[in-house]
C-alpha cells in the first residue's frame, strides 16, 4: 500500500483546500496522513499528525516539528510527500534526509516576497528556498510571478503552474440568506466587502482611509478575524467612520454574504491566488484589488475588474467612486470576471493537480 504525508502549517487550510484530495488518494489505496496544527474531521481512511507549527518561523515549535517529521518519514517510509504553506513546506523538506528522500512536492500558496519587498526580506526568504530546494522534486505555482522566480533560482527539479487548489462554486449556486440589512439603513447604500484575515499583509487601513474619500453613502463589511482588528477599528473610528466600517468576523456563509454586496474591494499587499476574489468573480461581483501578483493573474484591468497601485488610496477611492457611479461598468465587470473565473472551479482543476500530485512518485 503506497503512503502519502501532507503539511500545512494548520487543519484551517487543509480544511479550506484539501479536503477533496485527500479523498482521493484514500480511494486510491494510499495510506494518508496529515501533520498540520490544530484538528478537525478528516475523510475515512485519514490519520492526523499533530505539529506544534507557529506563525513566527524562529519559534521552537517550529524546530520541533521538524523533528516530528523527521521521525515520521523514518518509521513509516512514506512514498510522497506534499508540503503546503510557506512555513510548513519549509520545515517539511528541512526534515528530509539530505541524500535519499521520498519524491517531494511544495505547493507554493504564494511566497511571501516579490520584487517590492525590502531587500532583507527577500534575500532571506530566497535563501530559506534554496536551503531545501535539492529537496524538492516538484514545485506547484499558482500565479506567474513565482513560477518565474521558481524556474529563474532553480528551486526544485520540476516547476509547474496551476490555476489554484480549485474552488468549488456550487455552493456559491444554493440558495442564499439577503444579509444587507446589517450594513445598511438605507435603500441607497452601496456596499464594499473585505473577506480576508485581518493582518499587515492584506493592508485593510488603505480601504478604510479611501471610504473616507467616497460618497458617504458607501460602507466597508471587514469580514475575517485576526491580529489588528482593533487597530483597524480605532483607525475608522479616528476617522469618523465607526458607523460605516462594520466587523462581522468570519463568515460561514459567504455566499450570501458575497450576494449582499455590491463590489468586492482588496488591498493586499501580496497575493497567492486568493480564494475570496475568485468567489466574489464567480458572483458576478466587480472587484476592485490592489496591482500585486495574484490579483494581476486573475484579474485584467478595466475588464474582468479594476486594479489600482498598491497602497494608493486615492486611486482605490477613485475606482470605489467610478464603481458606485457607474451601473453599467459593475454589469460589464461582474459577467466578464464570472466568465472567466470558471476555469479556477474545482471540477476544472482537480484532476490536473492530481495527475500533477502522481507524477512526482
Amino acid at each position: 500500500m503506497p503512503s502519502l504525508l501532507m503539511t500545512a502549517s494548520t487543519y484551517s487550510h487543509i480544511k479550506s483546500f484539501h479536503l477533496p484530495y485527500l479523498r482521493r488518494f484514500a480511494d486510491l489505496g494510499f495510506r494518508v496522513t496529515v501533520g498540520c496544527a490544530g484538528e478537525g474531521p478528516l475523510p475515512d481512511g485519514v490519520e492526523l499528525l499533530p505539529l506544534p507549527f507557529e506563525k513566527r518561523i524562529t519559534s521552537l515549535g517550529n524546530l520541533r516539528a521538524r523533528d516530528i517529521i523527521a521521525r515520521e518519514l523514518e518509521m513509516k517510509k512514506h512514498d510522497l510527500v506534499i508540503s503546503h504553506t510557506s512555513l510548513a513546506s519549509f520545515f517539511t523538506r528541512l526534515a528530509l534526509p539530505k541524500k535519499k528522500h521520498p519524491p517531494c512536492v511544495n505547493v507554493v500558496h504564494g511566497y511571501l516576497f516579490d520584487d517590492e519587498s525590502s531587500l532583507p526580506r527577500r534575500l532571506a526568504l530566497t535563501k530559506a528556498e534554496e536551503l531545501v530546494a535539492g529537496r524538492t522534486d516538484l514545485t506547484l505555482t499558482m500565479n506567474r510571478w513565482d513560477y518565474d522566480f521558481a524556474r529563474k533560482k532553480n528551486l526544485s527539479r520540476r516547476v509547474n503552474k496551476i490555476h489554484g487548489m480549485g474552488v468549488d462554486f456550487t455552493r456559491f449556486d444554493a440558495p442564499w440568506e439577503d444579509l444587507r440589512g446589517r450594513f445598511c439603513s438605507r435603500e441607497d447604500q452601496f456596499v464594499f466587502v473585505c473577506p480576508a484575515e485581518l493582518s499587515g499583509r492584506k493592508s485593510q487601513e488603505v480601504l478604510i482611509r479611501a471610504l473616507a474619500r467616497v460618497p458617504e453613502r458607501a460602507v466597508l463589511v471587514l469580514a475575517g478575524g485576526g491580529a489588528r482588528q482593533r487597530e483597524l477599528e480605532d483607525l475608522a473610528a479616528s476617522m469618523g467612520l465607526s458607523d460605516r466600517v462594520f466587523f462581522p468576523g468570519f463568515v460561514e456563509d459567504m455566499n450570501s454574504l458575497l450576494r449582499s454586496c455590491d463590489a468586492l474591494a482588496a488591498a493586499s499587499r501580496i497575493e497567492g491566488l486568493p480564494f475570496g476574489v475568485m468567489e466574489a468573480m464567480y458572483c458576478s461581483l466587480p472587484v476592485i484589488a490592489s496591482d500585486v501578483k495574484g490579483h494581476r493573474d486573475l484579474i485584467d484591468d478595466r475588464r474582468t475588474g479594476l486594479l489600482y497601485p498598491y497602497g494608493d488610496v486615492r486611486s482605490c477611492a477613485d475606482a470605489m467612486a467610478e464603481l458606485m457611479r457607474s451601473p453599467r461598468l459593475r454589469t460589464e465587470l461582474g459577467s466578464a470576471a464570472r466568465r472567466t473565473v470558471r476555469r479556477y472551479g474545482l471540477d476544472m482543476v482537480f484532476e490536473n493537480v492530481m495527475t500533477k500530485y502522481l507524477s512526482a512518485m
